[in-house]
């Protein structure tokens, strides 16, 4: 994932490929439009794309890279970047919502993503204490929640989460994990998730965006689409 446009976290390594995985990419406005028939033909079968940032960003590339991949024949969905020192984790849920964050039960929609990961303007951790971060994501979570029926997935990387939640474990048995490692393995986990749904493991590959391996094959990433 990209932590601002263009941004990402970690240093390149592709891991060996798992057959027991399916491929998938997530993509922002740094990506432009995407040739999506390309990435279907790399055998990506999902992919999720940035919708909103904050309160006030919206990425003006989404509709292309949000419908391509539905039309391409993979699954998708759309993830929010929280910057929880803009406002509260329940406004930040709504505004994504209202952006492209949904959900609908027609098989083909995964769950939207809360990005929560370091700060590209400032504070590491946005000038939250641990409890309050805490509190933030618990918040938007519980909104979306709420407003869609299905629980958002968390993508996090275990370093921050550790710093800046102090590795709270409360979420794991509710919100499937998404872990940012550009490495090998995945590597240790933040507490609470004994596996993780999604890994990105690199930037780098022969196609565009972030690329990422579902902890699964095409029918059990039918499953979390279908809820």
């Amino acid at each position: 994932m990209l932590a601002h446009d263009g941004r990402a976290v970690g240093a390149d390594t592709a891991p060996p490929t798992r057959a027991n995985q399916t491929e998938g990419v997530d993509v922002a406005s740094h990506q432009g439009s995407v040739s999506w028939s390309t990435l279907w033909g790399d055998a990506t079968k999902w992919a999720y794309t940035k919708a909103t940032e904050g309160m006030s960003y919206t990425n003006p590339y989404f509709t292309q890279q949000y419908d391509g991949p539905y039309k391409a024949g993979m699954i998708r969905g759309a993830y929010h970047f929280a910057t929880p020192d803009a406002s509260g984790g329940s406004a930040q849920a709504d505004y994504f919502l209202s952006h492209g964050g949904g959900w609908t039960k027609d098989g083909k929609t995964l769950p939207g993503v809360l990005d929560i990961e370091w700060n590209p303007y400032g504070d590491t951790c946005y000038g939250k204490s641990k409890s309050g971060m805490v509190a933030w994501v618990r918040d938007f979570l519980n909104r979306y929640k709420s407003r869609t029926g299905r629980d958002a997935v968390i993508y996090t990387a275990t370093s921050w989460w550790t710093q800046c939640t102090g590795n709270y474990s409360g979420f794991g048995k509710t919100n499937p994990l998404w872990i940012a490692r550009f490495a090998a393995t995945a590597g240790t986990l933040p507490a609470g998730w004994s596996v993780y749904s999604m890994w990105q493991y690199t930037s780098s590959g022969k196609t565009v965006g972030d690329h990422d391996r579902f902890n699964g094959n095409q029918d059990r990433l039918n499953v979390m689409a279908t809820g």
